[in-house]
């Protein structure tokens, strides 16, 4: 970075400093890490009362923390991992429960993203008929949100009394999440225009008389892959029909990278599930409470935490289990 005509060619410059800064980052959290722990051996060694053993295990607690903070970032090797994602809901079987489900869904990651300090918007979202949506589509800008995110991929489960039914019986619904990495200006990713089907509409909610009455909402539909992606957060259709390209290019680019994996998996002899999409979670309101992860096993009792945004146990425990080395 110090070498002359580093900053001649500015976009590489600007991705090589991002770089610079994002690994900074972490080494000087090793080395805080590793000189409180110092501390801590030392004062453990002069340590002879409870109380003051006690006090020291307390201090140990933000320790433990930064560790696994540590130990998470360094599972991060694809090469879209550190960046940014956008992530795509889409309600699934259960008519209005399973709309009222991605809802939910949306803002249980949108509270989580708060929590971690990232940045979010929401660039749609499509009603359900009654309640909910049928649709929405956000991106989480931070350190690693798509190789975290990745652990969010997949069909996710809820059980409930249904707050639709009169009878107040319980229904079973489901939602899909789909994680991709957010395509950069330097990505180049080749799309035939005549491979476009290209909609315009009206935006829905909030955004004013001119987002309501003008057609400024866009969808793009891939006919050879069948994605279908959609934007409404800006009153521009032209700016709306770019962030709608972003993404299109994002779903593509993930759909590669899948393939890729499932190869690779084949390659491995790796079993593949045979029900391809099926759920990877469960949320259990009804008769008991419980939200399970079935590729980890991980469980949690405190089923409305994990809705207001307590998901990094579940997540850590697939990226720790995705990390194990496998066995030839």
């Amino acid at each position: 970075m110090a070498g002359p005509g580093f900053w001649d060619d500015a976009q590489n410059a600007a991705k090589l400093s991002s770089e610079h800064a994002r690994l900074g980052k972490r080494v000087e959290r090793y080395r805080s890490l590793n000189a409180g722990v110092e501390d801590i051996s030392e004062l453990l060694e002069l340590a002879v009362e409870d109380d003051e053993l006690l006090e020291l295990a307390r201090a140990l607690e933000p320790l433990k923390s930064e560790l696994e903070a540590l130990e998470e970032a360094a599972m991060f090797r694809g090469e879209y991992d550190a960046g940014a994602a956008v992530v795509t809901i889409h309600a699934g079987t259960g008519g209005t429960d399973a709309q009222d489900w991605t809802e939910m869904l949306l803002r249980m990651y949108l509270r989580w993203a708060a929590d971690r300090d990232f940045q979010t918007e929401v660039l749609e979202t499509s009603p359900g008929e009654e309640a909910g949506f049928k649709s929405a589509t956000f991106t989480v800008k931070g350190e690693n949100a798509y190789g975290i995110l990745r652990a969010e991929r997949g069909v996710h489960r809820l059980v409930r009394l249904s707050p639709f039914d009169a009878a107040s019986r319980r229904h079973t619904s489901f939602a899909q999440v789909i994680a991709s990495p957010l395509v950069e200006d330097d990505v180049d990713i080749e799309i035939d225009d005549s491979d476009l089907r290209v909609d315009t509409y009206r935006a829905s909610g909030a955004g004013g008389q001119h987002v309501n009455k003008t057609d400024s909402a866009v969808r793009i539909t891939h006919v050879p892959t069948g994605i279908v992606v959609q934007c409404q957060a800006e009153r521009s259709q032209l700016s709306n029909r770019d962030t709608a390209m972003q993404l299109l290019k994002s779903r593509l680019l993930e759909a590669e990278l899948k393939r890729r994996e499932e190869e690779l998996a084949a390659e491995r002899g790796e079993r593949q599930d045979a029900n391809f999409g099926s759920q990877i979670r469960s949320y259990v309101l009804h008769p008991y409470q419980l939200v399970k992860d079935h590729r980890t096993g991980v469980e949690e009792g405190n089923t409305q935490a994990v809705l207001d945004g307590k998901l990094d146990e579940f997540i850590r425990g697939y990226l720790l289990a995705s990390a194990k080395p496998r066995n030839n």
